[in-house]
């Protein structure tokens, strides 16, 4: 595991950021606390027109924070995206890079919290390498710096269960390591690029005392859904396929699996790692259960009405693929124990959201 910290706890314990030794387990056994809230306080959240951003922003204002900031260049993010954020009063919209650290650091000052979302996922990166390099080192680099610049009371940075590569275990928890056999180029540069992150969050958290929290993300879906998620498009994909009455596809013979996590969840495990009084921590944000695609395409059919659409099995000819595992098991009992987070919705729950709100975004067109 890349870039363990040490950081105080309640002011007595320790805790390693994947450390599984005595005192990580005092932590652990002590369970959480939150030492912070969001009224009155001032966030930014760069790449704040993404999905998860714009789900965090509502989960902020709708704890009283003071201020939200939304940093973006919108080369990725949409503007559609945070459209009813824009008539809060307190949410402030920023156009900025950050591979700019003048801009990051005019946007951070006097900010209480940032979230680092940022970032090039697998697909983007396939498409434009050095700009995915760019915004996923430097980026992250210089989102640090205007955080320590600025006072920033704790940066929580968005890395991917992408970070284990191919790594199988039991359970797939926070102090397995990376396994790159087997990765696609873009596979191996996006995880590389997390991996980077998370250590480059432990380097300035030791060497500046930043607080930093870190939270791998599975496959993160849900209403305003992007095209850039490789495993999370593919639900998008088959309501298109569905709504027009064609049988849906699936790739191999369907046992492929993903941990599929509703955006509210994620959003939720963002606020629980600022507030929370532990920091230094390297936590999966899953929910623990392994979805194979035949699996979704039926929850998909279910929440569409369409059990009469049988689906096709195809080779698998997908140029971008994250992984292909049929067992991954990403375990969450840490984010529990540490920052007091579980997810709330179930995939088939999730689903049927995803898919409600697509079909008011086709009323809508």
């Amino acid at each position: 595991m890349v870039g363990r910290v040490v950081a105080s706890v309640a002011g007595t314990a320790r805790l390693t950021a994947t450390g599984t030794g005595a005192a990580a387990r005092e932590v652990l056994m002590a369970g959480p606390k939150a030492g912070r809230t969001a009224e009155g306080r001032t966030f930014l959240i760069t790449g704040g027109a993404s999905l998860i951003g714009s789900h965090l922003a509502d989960q902020l204002l709708d704890r009283g924070a003071a201020e939200v900031r939304l940093l973006e260049n919108f080369a990725l993010g949409s503007p559609d995206t945070i459209a009813h954020l824009l008539e809060d009063r307190r949410v402030r919209l920023i156009r900025g890079d950050i591979t700019r650290l003048n801009e990051l650091l005019d946007a951070s000052k006097g900010v209480d919290g940032l979230f680092a979302l940022a970032g090039f996922l697998t697909l983007p990166m396939s498409q434009n390498p050095a700009l995915g390099v760019q915004i996923n080192a430097l980026g992250v680099v210089n989102t640090l710096e205007a955080a320590r610049h600025a006072g920033v009371g704790r940066v929580v940075f968005s890395s991917s269960t992408a970070a284990y590569g191919n790594a199988q275990a039991e359970a797939l928890d926070e102090d397995v390591g990376f396994v790159s056999a087997g990765l696609g180029p873009a596979s191996m540069v996006y995880s590389s690029s997390k991996l980077l992150g998370e250590a480059l969050c432990g380097l300035y958290a030791k060497t500046y005392g930043l607080e930093t929290n870190v939270l791998r993300f599975a496959s993160v879906y849900g209403e305003r859904q992007h095209g850039r998620a490789v495993n999370a498009n593919y639900i998008a994909q088959l309501y298109e396929t569905v709504r027009t009455g064609r049988p849906p596809e699936i790739p191999g013979d369907g046992s492929e699996v993903h941990d599929y996590i509703h955006v509210t969840d994620v959003a939720a495990a963002l606020f629980a790692a600022y507030t929370s009084e532990a920091h230094g921590l390297t936590l999966n944000i899953s929910t623990d259960v392994d979805t194979t695609l035949t699996e979704l395409v039926g929850h998909v059919l279910e929440a569409m009405g369409r059990p009469d659409l049988a689906p096709v099995y195809r080779d698998d000819t997908r140029a971008v693929r994250s992984y292909t595992a049929t067992r991954l098991r990403f375990a969450n009992r840490r984010a529990a124990e540490t920052i007091g987070w579980t997810p709330k919705v179930s995939v088939r729950a999730g689903v049927k959201r995803f898919v409600t709100w697509l079909d008011g975004q086709q009323g809508a067109a």
